[in-house]
């Protein structure tokens, strides 16, 4: 891994301050919440343009900061260590690894593979947390996964084609 320096330090610590605003502003606009945890949340775009733009390696560690960033301002319900590990330390973690999936034109694979992921952290949390049936786990974690990478399929790409110049 490279030496990081201040201004990639700089620009991650950024994405993980835009995380956390927009998962307050998921909180705040309420949608698609469902009652034992889970939402629609516009936090992922943050971790998904820094994979994208910083590469993998440092998405996977914002992805792992912005968990603790969650913790630290109050917005995570978690049971125990599984329950942390998979509803949050893996499902936000996976996204970071978005950049190692190909493009297609304005389709980022990564983006639908690293949701895919999380739905599939999130259900195995279910089963064996909740002992919900593995249908019911992935009903319920798809009622707001579905919505989420509808938002940042479409998000994502256009956010990054029009900075591509920038960066």
């Amino acid at each position: 891994m490279k030496k990081l320096t201040t201004k990639t330090l700089t620009i991650m610590a950024i994405y993980c301050a835009v995380f956390v605003i927009l998962d307050r502003l998921s909180d705040a606009l309420n949608l698609f919440q469902m009652a034992n945890g889970g939402k629609l949340n516009l936090g992922p775009i943050a971790l998904l343009m820094c994979s994208y733009h910083l590469g993998w390696k440092n998405g996977l560690l914002v992805g792992i900061t912005s968990v603790f960033l969650q913790l630290a301002v109050g917005s995570v319900k978690f049971y125990g260590i599984w329950s942390f590990l998979l509803d949050y330390l893996i499902a936000y973690a996976v996204y970071g690894l978005a950049s190692l999936f190909p493009d297609y034109k304005y389709f980022y694979s990564g983006v639908l593979i690293t949701s895919v992921l999380r739905l599939l952290s999130s259900t195995l949390s279910g089963t064996l947390l909740w002992e919900t049936p593995l249908w019911a786990s992935l009903a319920y974690n798809a009622s707001y996964m579905i919505p989420t990478t509808l938002c940042v399929i479409v998000v994502v790409p256009l956010l990054c084609e029009r900075l591509k110049k920038v960066w």
